[in-house]
């Protein structure tokens, strides 16, 4: 005779309610949720939790935590996770709900404040903010400010960070009844665990050494460190004299990368129109070798080639040697992701996608508020998606900084010091 393992739903209401749960919906809806994000995950893998198969595709990798906000209250899900690829329940959360609020938060207290234009107009229009009020605006803003302070001052406890990259970001805004250019001060980072995260967000009126100081000194008073084996070892920025002054002073030891983007487009203001696409093509060669003594070679061909027709642009690239040669120092596997895949420069094309919309900040808590919520945001992306770097090339960076050697060539960058 057949078994009937359905749950009776009926029988197991009657036992919550027999049982006085407090919570009795919030746990109906969580289990609901969970049983279906596991069904489905169940069907991306090809095969039931633990069922061996020859239809299987994929396996499961644990789970990861997420808070949802439902009308019964805040549920707490289980997340399945993949071990190939990832999954995300796109019916059930949304993933740019806090950007969304924000933008909805920047654009109202414009339109409130009075700095609105006919693009601005449209916009209210196509987001539904349709008769919102003072105390609405205020409310949304509040909560938003609340989650954004603390993702900006949260313990950086998930090092050590081994790679930093550091930029900053041109906004408009409105103070003293005119509009001004301010900077974002924005730094990621490669964790242990091989996984990008967000380190920190500021603003400041000058993009000065006074202001980098004092956005790097935050970082390591929140946990950055700057020594030993678990200190940073390379930090990719532009070659803004104040940011190099403060990166020497708040993390001495560590390689100092000029960023090759911020480069190519300081060498190419050196050569005609015309000649840009050869000299940036030429310049990229450099960084496409496979090993030390390669690169090297490919940047003395570079300079020889350009002093020929761009005498300027050849002296340009000749002197900024050190600068760009730093990366060649550690395992060549490191060099395609801090190339190929720079996580600051996708991380600031995401961050403009979201304030281009806006043009002109009615003031600068608006900015903390949208382009922080667009990083709190970017975090979970990432910690959902798989690592950016593996746990044998960070062995490797390590074992560098243990040895004092890249596995290559005797190329060794200068340190920064204070």
């Amino acid at each position: 005779m057949a078994v009937n393992n359905s749950v009776d739903p009926g029988r197991w209401l009657a036992e919550q309610f027999g049982a006085c749960e407090p919570d009795l919906l919030r746990a109906m809806v969580q289990t609901m949720a969970n049983a279906l994000m596991s069904a489905e995950a169940d069907a991306a893998c090809g095969a039931d939790y633990g069922e061996r198969s020859g239809e299987r595709v994929n396996s499961r990798n644990g789970y990861r935590a997420r808070e949802w906000d439902t009308r019964a209250g805040t549920v707490e899900l289980a997340i399945p996770k993949l071990r190939s690829g990832s999954y995300f329940p796109e019916w059930l959360l949304d993933r740019r709900r806090r950007a969304e609020q924000a933008l909805v938060s920047v654009v109202a207290t414009a339109y409130l404040l009075g700095v609105s234009t006919r693009r601005v107009d449209k916009l209210v229009e196509q987001l539904g903010i349709k008769g919102i009020s003072k105390s609405q605006v205020s409310e949304l803003s509040k909560s938003l400010d609340a989650q954004v302070e603390a993702f900006r001052s949260r313990p950086l406890d998930s090092g050590p960070y081994t790679f930093v990259w550091i930029d900053a970001l041109t906004q408009k805004v409105r103070e003293g009844g005119r509009i001004i250019n301010i900077h974002v001060l924005v730094a990621t980072a490669v964790n242990a665990d091989g996984r990008r995260k967000i380190l920190g967000l500021d603003v400041t009126s000058a993009e000065d050494g006074a202001g980098w100081l004092a956005f790097l000194r935050g970082l390591t008073a929140r946990g950055l460190t700057a020594r030993g084996l678990n200190g940073v070892q390379l930090v990719v920025s532009d070659a803004h004299r104040g940011l190099i002054d403060a990166i020497g002073s708040t993390l001495p030891g560590a390689c100092w990368q000029r960023c090759r983007t911020h480069y190519l487009r300081n060498l190419l203001t050196k050569v005609p129109k015309s000649a840009q696409p050869w000299v940036a093509t030429l310049v990229r060669t450099v960084f496409d070798q496979p090993d030390a003594s390669e690169v090297a070679a490919a940047h003395a061909r570079a300079v020889a080639a350009l002093e020929a027709k761009y005498p300027a642009a050849s002296e340009h690239l000749d002197e900024a040697a050190a600068d760009l040669l730093a990366f060649s120092a550690f395992p060549r596997e490191i060099w395609k992701q801090i190339w190929s895949n720079n996580p600051q420069e996708r991380l600031n094309k995401e961050i403009r996608c979201r304030t281009d919309v806006v043009g002109i900040f009615p003031d600068r808590p608006s900015i903390v508020r949208l382009i922080g919520a667009v990083l709190m945001e970017q975090t979970d992306e990432w910690t959902e998606s798989r690592r950016y770097m593996g746990p044998e090339i960070l062995a490797k960076s390590r074992l560098r900084m243990i040895t004092g050697q890249s596995g290559q060539e005797d190329h060794q960058p200068a340190a920064l010091t204070a």
